[in-house]
């Protein structure tokens, strides 16, 4: 059983729903972004969704972008993205890392060498964001080979005909987009994201996250009771990128991350 589908599996007997905060691997500088995956996980997060570094992110709202950016320009790369993952693996060997990105890195490095590599750093899972589930038949069959799953993004525009497709190819858990358009966005309707998830349901018992919308404990916690799993990307690296680092890494980190101990509090009461 993948790490992914134990997580999941142990969390549902816990009735608890998981806690997945993104962050893009290298922002604000790299030197911190392992100590960033750590922080979070002591304020509760289940998986951590690390960011490729793109120069088009395209599904991206303007938080997101700017931090693709940051990283960027300290040359933080899919290689370095692996670094960290092995890094933070040294002393945490509980915690899920899936990596979220675009396939152009990906295919440049190949899909062969980047599963092999991935594995060996502790890679659990990959989201590509721009994969069309027509083209991901062979990039699964290789992840799978070496024990990484496979995730994909639903959308509330994504017909029923491709939620089976996907489904059929995805393991480890499915990432919902809560709202229509690029990250960041919107208020949420929870009667709409209600409607959406339970058309999902009848194509797949693989646990479905929820993104796209989720600000505070209290956007989280109404959330929670729909999913497995929420998740949390524009509000903390909003925070990260305001922080004042003045004070020293062991000072600020924590501080800005007190925001996923906080939907950890509110998810979990």
């Amino acid at each position: 059983m993948s790490r992914l589908a134990a997580l999941f599996a142990s969390l549902k007997t816990q009735g608890r729903k998981a806690l997945v905060p993104y962050i893009v691997a290298g922002d604000p500088e790299p030197s911190v972004t392992v100590s960033i995956m750590h922080e979070l996980v002591r304020q509760g997060a289940d998986i951590i969704e690390l960011g490729v570094p793109f120069s088009d992110p395209m599904a991206e709202g303007p938080v997101i972008q700017l931090a693709h950016e940051r990283a960027l320009a300290h040359k933080v790369s899919l290689t370095m993205a692996l670094a960290m993952v092995a890094e933070f693996r040294e002393t945490d060997s509980k915690t899920a890392v899936v990596l979220m990105g675009y396939a152009n890195p990906i295919e440049r490095m190949g899909y062969g060498v980047f599963a092999e590599r991935a594995a060996a750093a502790g890679v659990d899972g990959l989201l590509t964001v721009d994969m069309p589930p027509e083209e991901a038949e062979e990039p699964s069959r290789v992840l799978k080979a070496a024990g990484i799953d496979n995730i994909f993004l639903l959308a509330p525009t994504t017909d029923n005909t491709r939620i089976a497709k996907i489904a059929a190819l995805a393991s480890g858990y499915l990432y919902c987009v809560a709202l229509k358009g690029v990250t960041g966005a919107g208020n949420l309707d929870i009667s709409a994201v209600t409607q959406l998830l339970n058309n999902i349901k009848t194509h797949t018992d693989l646990p479905i996250t929820v993104g796209f919308g989720i600000k505070d404990g209290a956007s989280a916690a109404a959330l929670a009771p729909l999913c497995a799993g929420v998740v949390v990307g524009s509000a903390l690296i909003e925070r990260l990128a305001s922080a004042d680092r003045s004070q020293g890494d062991s000072v600020w980190i924590p501080s800005v991350l007190s925001l996923i101990g906080e939907m950890r509090v509110a998810i979990d009461a």
